[in-house]
C-alpha cells in the first residue's frame, strides 16, 4: 500500500486526524500534485487552525509554483497562527519567507 492510500485510510477511520491529514497534504506536494496538496492543506486549516506548519508548507507547495500572491497569503495566515501559539521559530521561519517573497527573492 503506499503512502496516500495508507494516509487515506488512516483519515477514513479519524477524518479530524491532523498528523495524517498534514501528512497526506505533504504527499500530494511532494508528489507534484499541487491542487489536492492544498485541499488537504485548507481542510488541515479549517479543522486545526492552530497547526502551524500547516500553513507554511501550503505556502511552499505555492512558491514553488510562482503563485506568490497566494503564498503570502499563506505565510499571513501561517504568522498569525504562530503568534497565536507562541511558535517563534516558525514565526521566524516564515516571516523571512514572507520578506524573500516580497523582494523578489
Amino acid at each position: 500500500m503506499d503512502k496516500i492510500a495508507m494516509l487515506k485510510e488512516i483519515l477514513g477511520m479519524n477524518p479530524n486526524d491532523a498528523f495524517a491529514r498534514y501528512g497526506l497534504a505533504m504527499e500530494y506536494a511532494g508528489r507534484g500534485e499541487v491542487e489536492n496538496a492544498l485541499t488537504e492543506f485548507d481542510t488541515l486549516a479549517t479543522a486545526h487552525p492552530d497547526y502551524t506548519a500547516g500553513y507554511f508548507m501550503a505556502a511552499q507547495t505555492l512558491a514553488k509554483v510562482e503563485r506568490t500572491e497566494e503564498a503570502k497569503a499563506r505565510l499571513a495566515l501561517g504568522i498569525a497562527s504562530a503568534r497565536r501559539t507562541g511558535n517563534q521559530h516558525a514565526l521566524s521561519e516564515m516571516q523571512a519567507m514572507l520578506d524573500d517573497l516580497e523582494l523578489g527573492i
